[in-house]
């Protein structure tokens, strides 16, 4: 029997599957709303730069270092609270997470130098860090891996959508009330909706006294799943927990990759709407409009990078992420010598990078957990997520330096540059999938 292509069929009673159905259900909109909110407190800054800068007469520099500095603790966060989140209740993380991000936004809107900018947006961004590590404990868990690529790209959708609401309510905001309010009235949406999803959300099948995602769907055995039950259940200290997601090379080549990724992912999402205004003579509607569209392509080709990596390469996501990488460093390429009043040029590449960065940056978080055992899911994924948020920091302040150095042309080449590198690592993972995969394939007679 071709393993791929069986459609799994529970064991267990209609009443059982629905209600097991009815808790995916709600975990995964529970989360996408959570992580949506995550973002409007995040993406709000990006939208606030032009503004702040002529109020308060800082630098592109200036700017650059804030958000380095706060990609860096991101980064740290990422990892610290993955393994956090892989002995800890993840609702609870993902909660508190949200709502201390939420008022480190109130406390921005307060501010007017740079030292207090870089301390309440870096510790937003701590606290930001314990979004993604919960969400990946939850996924994993509640999701198998034949559909995990699916699953995750949909999740990631919530990046999107929280993206195009602020990106979209902002400019209503600051033209009405000024750039203090874009900080003040997106914090007070996600203090709500952090009780809502403190409330919604639970961590694992088992905790509600169900079966494992992998007995509900036939992926293993109930021998198996039971083996694998109590191997998940046994409890590992902070440093035991660590060792176990990083002493996996495969781990090491995605999160090398999301490094790179990253800094092609953040040029255009942190410094896009001021590139396409300095290099492409784009006015402040025809920008916001383009980085609406850049985030709607990001949320299709996330969709379409999930399905394909698990219906056509069947679990392996090295050769979507490393296609992508390459075409977007063509698409990068275009933009780059297209003139500047060739306005439907570059709106189409900045569709195409939109929907080509998305796809690399979901699918490796994927391939982390794949790799990963789930009982150290979050912090692979959150390991891989420190180094992409190095590469956000490589971007913050790299790209204000290399404009106010030498222009925009430097931030172009530098990009490209990252796109093939991180499509190399990724080569590196091109015939790997995750063990339960791999296992379930090998007895059915499949490589």
């Amino acid at each position: 029997m071709d393993f791929f292509k069986r459609k799994n069929k529970s064991q267990y009673s209609d009443s059982c599957n629905k209600v097991f159905g009815y808790w995916r259900f709600r975990t995964m909109y529970s989360i996408m709303i959570g992580y949506a909110s995550f973002y409007l407190i995040r993406q709000n800054f990006s939208i606030a730069i032009p503004a702040i800068c002529s109020d308060l007469h800082f630098s592109k520099s200036d700017i650059g270092i804030v958000i380095s500095v706060a990609a860096i603790i991101y980064g740290v966060g990422k990892c610290f609270f993955g393994i956090i989140g892989d002995r800890c209740r993840a609702r609870y993380v993902m909660s508190i997470g949200l709502l201390a991000s939420a008022f480190m936004n109130m406390c921005m809107g307060f501010s007017s130098i740079i030292p207090m900018f870089a301390l309440f947006w870096s510790l937003n961004f701590c606290f930001q860090s314990m979004g993604w590590p919960a969400c990946a404990r939850m996924l994993t868990h509640w999701y198998s891996p034949t559909e995990i690529g699916t699953k995750w790209s949909l999740w990631n959708t919530s990046h999107q959508i929280g993206s195009a609401a602020i990106v979209l309510s902002a400019p209503f905001i600051l033209l009405h009330f000024g750039w203090r309010y874009v900080f003040f009235a997106p914090a007070v949406f996600a203090i709500s909706l952090a009780a809502f999803i403190f409330n919604r959300l639970r961590d694992t099948p088992e905790s509600l006294n169900l079966p494992s995602v992998e007995k509900m769907t036939g992926l293993a055995s109930v021998a198996e799943s039971n083996k694998w039950k109590n191997e998940e259940e046994e409890k590992l200290g902070f440093f035991e927990t660590l060792k176990l997601a990083l002493n996996n090379r495969l781990v090491w080549f995605v999160g090398f990759a999301n490094l790179f990724v990253y800094i092609c992912r953040m040029t255009f999402l942190n410094w896009g709407p001021t590139l396409l205004l300095e290099s492409k003579g784009s006015s402040l509607a025809g920008a916001g409009l383009q980085m609406v569209a850049f985030d709607m392509a990001s949320m299709v080709g996330g969709l379409c990078a999930g399905y394909i990596s698990d219906k056509v390469f069947k679990g392996r996501r090295g050769p979507v992420s490393a296609l992508c990488m390459v075409i977007l460093g063509v698409l990068v390429s275009i933009l780059w010598i297209a003139p500047r009043d060739a306005h439907s040029i570059n709106s189409i590449c900045m569709l195409g990078i939109g929907f080509l960065v998305s796809g690399p940056q979901i699918l490796i978080g994927v391939a982390a957990t794949d790799f990963a055992s789930k009982k150290a899911a979050a912090t692979a994924s959150g390991f891989t997520g420190t180094l992409g948020y190095a590469g956000t920091a490589i971007a913050g302040f790299g790209t204000g330096f290399l404009v106010d150095s030498y222009g925009w042309n430097a931030v172009f080449i530098a990009t490209i540059a990252s796109a093939v590198v991180s499509a190399l690592f990724l080569c590196l993972t091109w015939n790997k999938r995750s063990a339960v995969l791999s296992n379930a394939a090998s007895k059915n007679g499949k490589n």
